[in-house]
């Protein structure tokens, strides 16, 4: 065989079956992604003679004799960026990047015909982070960057800085690095919801050629711990092994293959021979916790800090203010229902996965996946008795992670591979296993009763709140917590309830999910307010207006004030009075068929930025014998935008430009310690700490050149490459060798502890038209307000809120990881988990409100999860609006809604004004 590859020639012969992907990436081609292995998402697509194909559903062999372009080729060799790269850089059409080359090589396929019509183009092209909006920016020639200025950095729209290695393909993800001698793990899963494993015979498994191991419980160590990473691990239940004699879902790991090849680690798997004593399984959270039911966990309660094994509870909260009875008493108008929410799968492009090897001083290094790349080498240390010092743990360029990466799921097999045959291992999850091997969003039911007086002030509010949280324990209190927190405390009512519970049962596993259980429970919260508000005959905004918190009051749940939780700014007067606007304007949308019916509807949400209980991060600044900048970070970057918030801020303080920073993250040997990037820390804790790192090497360069200069300090002033004063300048270049030449080190930390902390506000507007007949749903005009504080770059701060509408609007719509009867997952594909496309995705009008926060640095808030939280309510809201039918069930699919228009005897515009 031979093929010219970006003008590179290959004749090497492809394994039987071998697909043009795994040629490509086995070639040194890391451009080309793996997303789906079945040619859904588009990440894979190269270019054949000249047309754009999925190169993982395309053989190998029929690349005989042909050209085969990849994102590195697209451009001439030595040359400028094609012109289609230069468009998706000037309008930043990525966050992550995973999909980007992708959507470049159909893009640069496109006819005038195919670029008119961009919905049926990208059908075979999925984005996960962006929303699609910048794509389509890019694709139409709009540039959403400005230009930097020296100093004047902060709340401009600079370009990320590894955007020109995303367009050409050459940013390193997770295995984007050739390891020589790696050796491949495949997983045995489990077929039972839950059994004993009474033997294992792996004897015919090491008999296959190039299998070098096989790991099972009997290898694995006793200790148990949990996989969700948290800077403080005894928030989570310690319910897991890394294998164990149990199993408690489908598809749980049984054993661990490690051969020279999948193809023979895959075979190995195939011939072990396991025998099981099935035990009775439980699905349901309410069954799980009846007297009599299947026990999941067998357990010590304190030991492993579950609240009632014997009850499946792995934790509970309950409370009450005032007099809950009192305050119904006193309503003039009582709503009370249930509502439901479904399992999502976070669908990061990039899948789990982990490599690990001795470096040449015999630290275990483990390159990873991660949002938790600190606590993750934590946990293992903790688990296999390291010393820290012996493990390094670095995160590469990540390909979006939505929650799904602050675990520990693959990195614990990898490091038990590697300690026992001293030789590098790989495991990278297939796109199956990322939805019955990884973990899912909480599925919820929200009971919600509450009640109102005729004036429109809210007297009672009461929430039994089910969590459903899978076989184990790994951010299942935490959800439960955080759900009722935000949820409850943005309303005031003197007489508040809740009753919650993170539930075990035999189904896969759920974890941290954008949103960490807000989005959930405002769900049904928001929706009551909606339907209370219309049985008093009000405008459902003007009544949640009435009842929100202000600026000073206290925010109050049953479960008590968290101490260091401020409203350190707010915004959420100006979020209302941008939907009011919206509402106002009723001849947007643009035409709506007959018959069709139309209505809008409102959601409000508010966020805690940061965790509870603090969130480390430090920070290291530099000044290097060039006169640049390093930055040192732990946290990871995907698709989130800190490494450019982080060079914005300190270019700021260093009076420079961003381009002479240089950002060193996610990686454990480059500063103390760092929490991870979750809870939307990413700018308000680590931005904090460089803040502080930045302003400390700035007084430090001001300092020593103020006495190398014998001048007054108060003369001195940074400016770009230099420090100046009356008498002129002194580069930073001399600066440097001045100070190494007295033993000076020109470097300065940062670090902040996460509190105290600050919440950010948010609002979603839809205007909706629904066809009765046959329960299709069109988008005629999505707005969203949003209280970022000072928004540090206007530019990515815009897309973190498109893509969690959009994302938000794939789990309102149609995303669900359904289970069948036996437990087991039906939606292991993309083609039977269908993700919001570009065709399904409105252009949402982004608005940020005028605020600086107390708290945050340089006055910012997070929004990278927050936006998520008032779509779906919205959305409902608006339904309702419409039909006159108040939906309490997600996904709104459209067999569901034309069903219940049917049963409600829906058939025409009028009944949209229903009460």
């Amino acid at each position: 065989m031979r093929v010219e590859v970006s003008g590179r020639s290959h004749e090497e012969e492809p394994r039987p079956g071998q697909c043009l992907r795994t040629y490509l990436r086995e070639r040194g081609w890391f451009g080309v992604k793996k997303g789906c292995d079945q040619g859904d998402c588009g990440a894979c697509t190269v270019h054949v003679d000249g047309r754009p194909v999925h190169s993982c559903v395309y053989p190998a062999f029929r690349a005989d004799g042909r050209t085969v372009t990849t994102i590195e080729g697209l451009a001439p060799a030595g040359g400028d960026l094609h012109p289609v790269q230069q468009r998706f850089l000037d309008a930043q059409g990525f966050q992550c990047g995973f999909c980007t080359a992708g959507f470049l090589m159909t893009t640069a396929a496109l006819g005038e015909d195919q670029l008119a019509d961009l919905p049926r183009a990208f059908k075979g092209n999925l984005c996960r982070c962006t929303g699609y909006r910048t794509i389509e920016d890019a694709v139409r020639g709009v540039k959403n960057v400005e230009e930097p200025v020296p100093g004047d950095c902060v709340g401009r729209s600079l370009a990320a800085p590894a955007g020109p290695q995303v367009v050409t393909g050459t940013a390193r993800y997770t295995f984007d690095i050739d390891v020589p001698g790696v050796l491949r793990i495949k997983l045995l899963r489990s077929p039972h919801a839950h059994a004993r494993i009474v033997a294992v015979d792996t004897s015919a498994a090491l008999r296959v050629p190039g299998v070098h191991a096989v790991f099972t419980h009997h290898d694995a160590p006793e200790r148990h711990f949990s996989t969700a990473r948290h800077e403080h691990p005894e928030e989570d239940p310690d319910d897991t092994r890394v294998l164990d004699d149990t199993v408690r879902y489908i598809g749980q790991r049984v054993a661990a293959v490690v051969a020279d090849s999948e193809g023979a680690a895959e075979e190995g798997c195939r011939r072990i021979e396991v025998s099981y004593e099935v035990l009775p399984a439980v699905l349901d959270p309410e069954d799980a916790m009846r007297p009599g039911a299947p026990v999941v966990h067998d357990k010590d309660a304190r030991t492993h800090r579950i609240s009632r094994p014997g009850n499946n509870v792995v934790g509970e909260a309950h409370g009450e203010i005032g007099d809950i009875r009192a305050g119904f008493a006193e309503a003039d108008v009582v709503y009370e229902d249930t509502f439901r929410t479904q399992r999502g799968q976070h669908a990061s492009l990039e899948t789990h996965g982990a490599v690990a090897w001795f470096d040449e001083d015999g630290r275990l290094t483990v390159r990873t996946s991660s949002q938790t790349p600190f606590l993750t080498r934590r946990a293992l240390c903790a688990l296999y008795g390291l010393p820290l010092e012996k493990v390094r743990v670095v995160a590469g360029r990540v390909g979006g992670g939505f929650g799904g990466k602050q675990e520990m799921l693959v990195e614990d097999i990898v490091a038990l591979a590697v300690l026992r045959l001293r030789r590098p291992v790989k495991l990278e999850y297939t796109r199956a296993e990322q939805f019955y091997g990884a973990t899912t969003r909480h599925p919820f039911t929200v009971h919600v009763k509450a009640g109102a007086r005729r004036d429109g002030v809210l007297t009672a509010l009461q929430l039994r709140v089910v969590a459903n949280m899978g076989a184990y324990g790994n951010h299942g209190p935490a959800v439960m917590f955080h759900s009722v927190g935000e949820s409850m405390a943005i309303y005031r009512a003197r007489n508040k309830k809740v009753d919650a519970y993170s539930v075990y049962t035999h189904t896969v596993p759920a974890g941290a999910f954008r949103g960490y259980g807000l989005g959930q429970v405002m769900f049904a919260v928001e929706s009551a307010f909606d339907e209370l508000a219309r049985r008093l005959g009000l405008d459902p905004l003007e009544f949640k207006a009435r009842n929100v918190i202000g600026a000073d009051e206290p925010m109050v749940t049953p479960g008590g004030h968290e101490e260091d939780l401020h409203i350190a700014s707010y915004g959420l007067d100006q979020c209302i009075g941008i939907v009011r606007r919206a509402q106002a304007d009723t001849d947007a949308g643009g035409t709506v068929p007959d018959g069709w019916l139309v209505g809008e509807g409102a959601a409000l949400a508010m966020i805690a930025t940061g965790p509870p209980g603090g969130h480390i991060a430090d920070a290291k600044a530099s000044l290097l014998p060039d006169g640049t900048f390093d930055l040192a970070v732990g946290t990871a970057e995907f698709g989130n935008g800190t490494t450019t918030v982080h060079r914005q801020i300190a270019a700021g303080e260093l009076a420079t430009t961003v381009d002479r920073i240089t950002v060193r993250q996610s990686d454990t040997d480059v500063v103390r310690h760092d929490t991870g990037a979750f809870a939307s820390t990413g700018t308000v804790v680590a931005g904090k700490a460089t803040l502080r790192a930045s302003r400390a090497l700035a007084d430090m360069l001001l300092d020593f050149a103020a006495a190398h200069l014998r001048v007054p300090r108060a003369e001195c002033r940074l400016a770009d490459e230099a420090v100046t004063h009356p008498a002129g300048r002194l580069p930073l270049k001399e600066l440097y060798a001045a100070a190494r030449a007295v033993g000076v080190e020109v470097t300065a930390d940062g670090n902040f502890g996460g509190t105290p902390r600050s919440v950010a506000f948010n609002a979603q507007w839809f205007r909706l038209a629904v066809d009765p007949g046959t329960g299709e749903i069109r988008i005629l005009r999505s707005v969203h307000a949003a209280d970022a504080g000072k928004v540090m770059n206007p530019m990515q701060c815009r897309g973190q809120v498109e893509g969690g509408v959009a994302q938000a609007l794939g789990s309102t719509l149609f995303e669900n990881v359904r289970i069948d009867a036996r437990g087991e997952v039906e939606t292991a594909a993309f083609r039977r988990y269908r993700l919001p496309q570009y065709a399904d995705v409105p252009r949402t009008e982004v608005h940020f409100m005028e605020t600086a926060d107390a708290i945050g640095p340089l006055g910012a808030k997070s929004m990278s999860e927050s936006p998520f939280n008032p779509v779906a309510p919205a959305f409902a809201n608006a339904l309702r609006d419409a039909t006159g039918v108040r939906f309490t069930e997600l996904p709104f699919t459209r067999d569901r809604v034309w069903r219940a228009l049917r049963e409600a005897g829906v058939t025409d515009r009028s009944v949209g004004d229903c009460p």
